[in-house]
């Protein structure tokens, strides 16, 4: 089923899908009473995020974190945001989630746009988590240009992809940073992204066909829906140019796709003011996900 969602107060968004989902809702708060054996990170050293333990380590010579719930829901379940983990981690709903049993992951390969390069460091980083213990699949978050992160890693392995949040998501670089609608772009993102990619020449990136929006069919086939939160007035990453793109081609390949906009808002700030209808599609999207690897 495809849903689109606008709605303007975010209480309302609360109320609508709680009373939509409250299965969900019960089967996560039972699911976390399980308690879990504890899993040896061998940090480097030990953090605090939020009021959770946070274990910082290295994989493939990149900055690793892993936030610990205080009682993991049983098969060890995750969501790993690939940009910008802790500066709207009260809106995307994650606070909850690690509350609710839910390991909270996240790997810094710097501002590289989701390349070819980042994509191996990426690998390195799941294959590292899952042999520690965490679920074989789990939910990517991509935050603005997290987006072309979080898709094309999905796309490459859409076997490990519980669902996909994407939160203002850069879609396709020719938008941003590239510029080349009605989006701001960013000149020197767009040079460093050329680079990245190792393209020889602005006309090569053009005609690239490795963007998110040209990626869903694997993750149709694969079943995995998408959430999208959108500011309508974005004109960073404008909606048109990324989400409405998604939408339209992933509703064509028979997807499941809920869009959240936000009427008046731009590309700041990103989340939600109350987060609970992302946090039950995502925990409902999970817990289908565990019942269908149990068969």
């Amino acid at each position: 089923m495809n849903n689109t969602a606008r709605f303007l107060p975010a209480a309302l968004c609360a109320l609508s899908f709680m009373s939509l989902l409250p299965q969900a809702s019960a089967a996560g708060a039972g699911a976390a009473a399980s308690a879990q054996p504890a899993i040896d990170w061998q940090p480097a050293k030990t953090n605090t995020w939020k009021t959770f333990a946070r274990y910082d380590f290295t994989v493939d010579g990149c900055a690793c974190w892993v936030a610990v719930p205080k009682t993991p829901r049983p098969g060890n379940p995750w969501v790993w945001c690939l940009e910008f983990p802790t500066a709207f981690d009260s809106r995307t709903g994650v606070m909850k989630l690690v509350a609710d049993g839910y390991y909270y992951v996240h790997m810094s390969v710097g501002n590289t746009f989701g390349s070819p390069a980042a994509q191996a460091h990426l690998d390195a980083f799941y294959s590292h988590i899952v042999a520690k213990g965490l679920s074989p699949k789990g939910t990517l978050i991509g935050v603005s240009r997290g987006g072309l992160y979080a898709y094309r890693f999905a796309a490459a392995h859409p076997e490990r992809v519980v669902c996909i949040y994407g939160d203002a998501p850069v879609c396709d670089f020719k938008s941003w940073p590239g510029g080349k609608g009605k989006g701001k772009g960013s000149k020197g993102d767009w040079t460093s992204l050329l680079k990245c990619y190792g393209f020889n020449d602005e006309a090569e990136a053009l005609a690239f066909k490795g963007n998110p929006v040209d990626q869903l069919e694997p993750l149709a086939k694969a079943g995995i829906p998408l959430i999208h939160v959108v500011g309508d007035a974005d004109d960073v990453v404008p909606v048109a140019e990324n989400t409405a793109l998604i939408e339209q081609r992933y509703q064509a390949l028979g997807g499941t796709i809920n869009v959240f906009h936000k009427p008046g808002v731009g590309h700041h700030p990103h989340g939600l003011d109350d987060p609970a209808p992302v946090i039950e599609l995502i925990e409902k999207y999970t817990a289908r996900s565990e019942a269908g690897s149990r068969k």
